[in-house]
């Protein structure tokens, strides 16, 4: 039996779906459903489901965000949006992270039975094919994953961050996001580093603050940590570098 989780925050919705698809037709069960997108992030971790049909309209949650996270994070399993708010362009970015089918509240039951044949079809070839890397290929959910991470980062590196913080602002696990940042060549602790580091080389320009201050207002606890860290990535102490930036001008 493949498993199904259906997420929207309109219950009418989630129950009209539950009675008006015949599940048994397809070898399929709903073994949840959710009325939030954060809800049904936990129900996709708790059952792995074969299949999604969600909402991406609802409330404390990004729509794309929370599908390229499912989609990277779950790269074997159908996700059909099903949803109210028309925007063509919308449509096509949540196409290109790996949904299955977009579909317009209210759904026909023609256009819910086609995606049902498609993604049961898919599914039982991939049982059969073991994997088929041409319908589950997820590297523009890996991407999206990877810049929302990033640009998480750079607006928080001055806070005492860790990779869960991320993770979780970018709706994947923490070692799921650790292991899409190491795929680039870089680990959660280069990436803010080299945030960090390039933030302080701009604040130098400032000849008022000391390196201390620096190093405190790009998220270092200490000035020895900072000093350290500085030198790995730049080659040079904090104060040869500012030196350098002073003496040229």
């Amino acid at each position: 039996m493949y498993k199904v989780v259906i997420v929207d925050d309109e219950p009418l919705i989630v129950e009209g779906l539950r009675k008006i698809v015949d599940w048994d037709m397809y070898n399929c069960v709903v073994v949840g459903t959710a009325s939030s997108g954060k809800e049904g992030i936990e129900l996709v971790r708790s059952h792995n489901p074969d299949i999604l049909f969600t909402d991406i309209r609802m409330p404390g949650m990004d729509g794309l965000s929370m599908i390229a996270a499912l989609r990277s994070e779950y790269r074997d399993m159908h996700v059909v949006i099903l949803t109210g708010y028309r925007d063509f362009e919308y449509a096509r970015k949540a196409l290109n992270l790996g949904v299955f089918r977009f579909l317009l509240k209210p759904s026909r039951m023609k256009e819910l039975n086609e995606a049902m044949d498609s993604m049961t079809a898919r599914l039982n070839e991939s049982v059969d094919n073991e994997e088929d890397d041409s319908i589950n290929d997820n590297t523009s959910a890996n991407n999206f994953v990877v810049n929302q991470a990033i640009s998480y980062i750079e607006q928080h590196y001055r806070e005492k961050l860790q990779l869960t913080d991320v993770a979780k602002a970018v709706y994947v696990s923490h070692w799921h996001l650790s292991k899409l940042l190491n795929s680039t060549g870089k680990s959660f602790s280069d990436v803010i580093s080299q945030i960090r580091i390039d933030n302080a080389k701009k604040l130098m320009e400032d000849s008022s603050l000391h390196i201390a201050d620096i190093g405190e207002k790009v998220g270092f606890a200490d000035t020895a940590h900072f000093s350290r860290v500085f030198k790995k990535y730049t080659g040079m102490s904090a104060n040869e570098y500012r030196n350098n930036i002073l003496s040229g001008r």
